[in-house]
């Protein structure tokens, strides 16, 4: 038996369709071979497992067997194509055809199994294989140290981006505090402007009142006609001046008190508002605790309340004498 006709009965099933087994528009639904469709695919697949190329090497008995086996499976394919629902009882020939094609499966296996394992062994290059299994392994080490570079450099930026938070959590935290200093500002100076229409009132009232003073003596009816008469009208009109004058001056000093606060509170505001620049500013200077102290004494000093012009209350922190000691320890380091 030669090699060529091996090689044409294994192609020949290899090439096979599975397709075309279960002819129902033929032999009707109940007749049709759709059940052979599987176990056919099966057997074919086991066939495909078994190289052409490794024929040349194997001997005329091993060819012989894979031939015998080939075209048994092939006869058992081919009458399930040539069944006719004329013959007698074709539901038995049917049922025999495609339990004959499930178990020829575990008979083909057990002949053609060790030829499949030769074939694969020739086939397969294992050489090849190990060389692109150590490319694989390179490769995503390789691919593990970029990722490790990258997450280093990714945390580095993190570590950057989340410092930068922190100095605007910072800045915000601190405009945050100076908003009280705003509201109170406002406060003040809503109150002064209510304070400053009172004593512009309050001073024309006086005006008129002065005038007035100067006339109401030649009205017929409020004329004085005896000293008793005079000295009260004087006494009246002393009264009425004294209390307009010192109401003018009580809303003029609100006034001015209102507006003092709003000005001191709009002026911490704006110091705290610029207090971390300040302590970036003084941050390497030698100098630094003098420089913080005043700018912390400016924003949070007890200023005059526009009522009194003494401070209503004590200095702050350290005082400039307080500091010369260290400020000369400095010196004597350096």
């Amino acid at each position: 038996m030669s090699l060529e006709e091996t090689l044409s009965s294994l192609t020949r099933i290899q090439e096979f369709d599975p397709a075309t087994l279960p002819r129902e528009a033929e032999l009707g639904k109940g007749l049709s071979f759709q059940e052979a469709v599987l176990p056919a695919s099966k057997l074919i697949g086991l066939y495909k497992q078994l190289p052409t190329t490794i024929l040349d090497d194997l001997p005329i008995n091993q060819l012989d067997k894979i031939k015998a086996r080939a075209d048994a499976d092939y006869t058992r394919l081919q009458q399930i194509l040539t069944f006719s629902a004329d013959q007698g009882n074709p539901v038995g020939v049917r049922d025999s055809y495609i339990n004959q094609l499930n178990d020829a499966y575990t008979s083909s296996f057990n002949e053609l199994f060790l030829l499949i394992s030769y074939g694969v062994s020739r086939t397969v290059d294992f050489t090849r294989l190990e060389n692109e299994a150590r490319s694989t392994v390179q490769s995503i080490i390789d691919k593990t140290n970029n990722l490790t570079t990258q997450l280093e450099n990714s945390k580095q930026e993190a570590q950057n981006i989340l410092e930068d938070i922190r100095k605007v959590a910072a800045e915000h935290g601190v405009s945050q505090q100076a908003i009280y200093f705003k509201e109170e500002s406002e406060k003040h100076a809503t109150k002064a402007e209510e304070w400053r229409v009172i004593t512009r009132k309050l001073a024309i009232l006086l005006g008129v009142f002065s005038v007035i003073s100067f006339i109401v003596h030649k009205i017929p009816w409020i004329t004085p006609v005896n000293s008793l008469e005079s000295a009260q009208l004087i006494v009246s009109k002393v009264l009425v001046f004294g209390v307009i004058s010192y109401t003018l001056i009580l809303a003029a000093k609100n006034f001015l008190a209102h507006e003092h606060n709003a000005i001191v509170n709009k002026h911490r505001q704006n110091a705290l508002m610029t207090f971390n620049a300040l302590v970036e500013a003084a941050k390497y200077s030698e100098n630094r605790d003098i420089i913080l102290n005043h700018a912390a004494a400016c924003i949070y000093a007890p200023q005059e309340t526009g009522y009194s012009k003494s401070s209503s209350g004590g200095g702050s922190g350290k005082t400039l004498v307080e500091l010369i000691p260290s400020m000369v320890s400095k010196i004597d380091t350096h």
